[in-house]
């Protein structure tokens, strides 16, 4: 897989020319002399348009192209970097084959608009070498689509109770923690075994009973 960052329209019709030549898909990524637009571009000769398939592409003649007096390309990191991570990112899954692979992505700084769009090979391209992969392309048998798996999915065999589960009964403390090892806090038995009612005192005695046998004592 070839990707290209190249930043002239004669550079970017050599790559175009070479890997129709070699049938080799490449990626095309650019940004706009405003630097407030770019888009990434997937190529693969026959299948997909080539650089010089769709309008308003200019196809060079050999001579330099003129230069707009008075004008000069703005650069803008952050519309490159977005344009970048969007080649690497189409890069990858075409590589890797996951996702979807965009044929054709731009993004517009200005409004933060991502148009997505499919483009087709163009059978009238003035380069004729496209047009011979495109026939290619056409001629080679269509691989037959894999039938739907409509097979029904096996049912888990039912159980007494759920996950297969029982509740037995353990007189065993569970709380118990191994030798060497100890609670960082209380656990809720032992704070209620320290702590004692505000009613009640030792020996069993409600403290009303305790003010009666104080008063007979008295008399």
């Amino acid at each position: 897989l070839v990707l290209s960052c190249v930043d002239n329209f004669d550079a970017r019709l050599s790559v175009n020319l070479a890997c129709l030549e070699l049938s080799q898909p490449w990626m095309e990524s650019g940004v706009s002399e405003q630097a407030t637009s770019g888009h990434i571009q997937l190529l693969i000769p026959g299948r997909t348009p080539c650089y010089q398939c769709i309008p308003p592409l200019v196809v060079a003649t050999g001579e330099q192209q003129p230069k707009r007096e008075g004008f000069c390309a703005a650069s803008l990191p952050t519309t490159m970097g977005i344009i970048a991570g969007f080649l690497a990112q189409n890069a990858l899954k075409y590589l890797l084959r996951f996702g979807t692979v965009s044929s054709y992505v731009g993004y517009d700084a200005l409004t933060d608009t991502f148009p997505n769009i499919t483009l087709k090979a163009n059978p009238e391209c003035t380069n004729k070498v496209c047009l011979q992969r495109q026939h290619e392309h056409s001629s080679r048998p269509q691989e037959p689509k894999k039938p739907a798996d409509v097979r029904k999915k096996p049912v888990a065999p039912a159980v007494d109770a759920e996950w297969g589960m029982t509740v037995v009964e353990s007189s065993q403390d569970d709380t118990a923690v191994a030798e060497g090892l100890e609670y960082a806090f209380l656990r809720s038995a032992e704070v209620k075994e320290q702590e004692a009612p505000e009613d009640s005192v030792s020996g069993g005695s409600s403290l009303e009973q305790l003010k009666a046998r104080l008063k007979g004592l008295s008399t």
